[in-house]
């Protein structure tokens, strides 16, 4: 289990996609000197700037929210995120939601090294307009202190035709992208990890990029409730 991520996993971790509701190699947001976001490669199955059910950039949820999610937010937590678009393909609007510990900050600081999870939930959307939840992964998504020097790493959601993916971004003189990208398989009723993949890059020489990318090729059939972003890659 990986508590905090170090350069070496900086360096190594993958690209996939990024959250735009289908699975290509991620993108993450640019800040304005040397995000190297914008450099990864994308792949035929999930590119971001297709634009289809795009989540709020990791911006929390705290207002307009709706209310059919909030019966499935337990007590003690609160949404960071959520993205809309049909992740089964039987054509009704499902939901991905990103929660977290309302003290999740105050905890992390005060234990250092602790990894306070933050749960991923999916929710698929019924005949009569209400959701099922059908899915929970509470390693699905980084912790608020995974990211290093920059901070909080979740960067967004990404919905489209089946697939669903969650795009991180952090480091500090190593700059690294991680994109995680699940398919959805008719024949077991669940998605499966698809792709796992980043880029990563120092700050002295942004234009050196690293990228690595795992296919099911590598990692084999993973369902989305099985899989650990803190498993050493």
């Amino acid at each position: 289990m990986v508590k905090k991520i170090t350069p070496f996993v900086l360096i190594c971790t993958l690209v996939v996609s990024a959250c735009s509701d289908h699975p290509s190699a991620g993108v993450a947001k640019k800040d304005s000197t040397i995000h190297r976001a914008d450099t990864l490669k994308k792949d035929s199955t999930l590119a971001s700037e297709s634009g289809d059910a795009i989540s709020p950039l990791g911006r929390e949820v705290l207002s307009g929210l709706d209310q059919r999610i909030l019966s499935f937010v337990p007590a003690g937590y609160s949404v960071i995120d959520t993205c809309s678009g049909d992740l089964n393909l039987d054509q009704y609007g499902d939901m991905l939601v990103v929660l977290k510990e309302n003290d999740e900050a105050t905890k992390a600081k005060d234990v250092e090294g602790e990894t306070i999870k933050r749960p991923m939930l999916v929710l698929l959307g019924q005949p009569d307009g209400t959701y099922n939840q059908v899915a929970r992964n509470d390693n699905a998504v980084y912790c608020v202190s995974c990211g290093g020097v920059m901070g909080d790493p979740y960067q967004q959601l990404a919905i489209k035709q089946g697939y669903f993916s969650v795009e991180h971004y952090g480091g500090s003189a190593w700059r690294w992208t991680r994109v995680i990208t699940f398919k959805y398989s008719p024949a077991d009723s669940t998605w499966l990890l698809h792709k796992d993949g980043g880029e990563s890059y120092h700050t002295s020489d942004p234009d050196k990029v690293t990228q690595k990318v795992r296919t099911v090729k590598d990692f084999g059939k993973v369902p989305f409730t099985a899989f650990d972003i803190y498993k050493d890659q």
